[in-house]
């Protein structure tokens, strides 16, 4: 399974320009400006756009993908912005991240494997700090049906690969929730995001 979406990831990201834009998502912007820099972590980071636009506002910035094409361009990008990012390639479980070292994780459309995705949402937590914060922003399980209407919003096509509230928070138990939502949102990002679309929105603060 893993092969197959690291060779998928690298033949997205190898395509030329940026597949989902340079510029940070507009949630991530919306929000992180709310919290004091510290030591951010982005899992599933793909090209790097969200990971150089922390590292441009003072945070120290930590990303891992299974695409070293992805690799390839953020660095690029972190350069043209005259930033330093410190980007991995490989699985979670594979990499070293001590618990409770992160200030803030973000988890940008980081999309698992239906298998996969509630054990490492769990293992994310446990490398946040206490009263450190979780921002997400991903499709919705209704996602689907603005899919099927207008396959340029992008997505996977595995419902168990999308989102419900309700599994958010027991994913994260352990947070409070300033905001936790479904929301129908028009996205204009790079090649693979176009048109309207249902994401889940969360910010979650690690309980002390």
């Amino acid at each position: 399974m893993q092969t197959h979406w690291r060779e998928f990831w690298n033949e997205r990201y190898a395509e030329e320009g940026f597949a989902y834009g340079h510029l940070p998502n507009d949630f991530l912007v919306q929000t992180l400006s709310s919290y004091n820099t510290g030591k951010i972590l982005f899992p599933a980071e793909g090209e790097g756009r969200n990971a150089v636009y922390a590292a441009q506002l003072g945070w120290e910035v930590a990303a891992f993908d299974l695409s070293s094409s992805g690799q390839q361009k953020a660095m690029r990008l972190a350069k043209t912005h005259q930033v330093s990012i410190h980007y991995q390639v490989g699985v979670l479980s594979e990499l070293s991240f001590p618990d409770a070292s992160f200030d803030a994780i973000a988890l940008i459309y980081a999309h698992f494997p239906s298998d996969q995705k509630s054990m490492l949402h769990r293992h994310l937590l446990r490398l946040l700090k206490p009263g450190g914060v979780v921002i997400l922003e991903a499709f919705s399980k209704t996602h689907l049906d603005f899919q099927a209407k207008n396959p340029q919003v992008g997505g996977p096509k595995d419902i168990g690969m999308l989102h419900s509230v309700e599994e958010i928070r027991r994913d994260f138990k352990g947070c409070t929730f300033p905001q936790l939502n479904e929301e129908t949102i028009f996205l204009s990002e790079g090649k693979y995001h176009n048109g309207e679309g249902s994401v889940i929105r969360m910010v979650g603060v690690k309980d002390n």
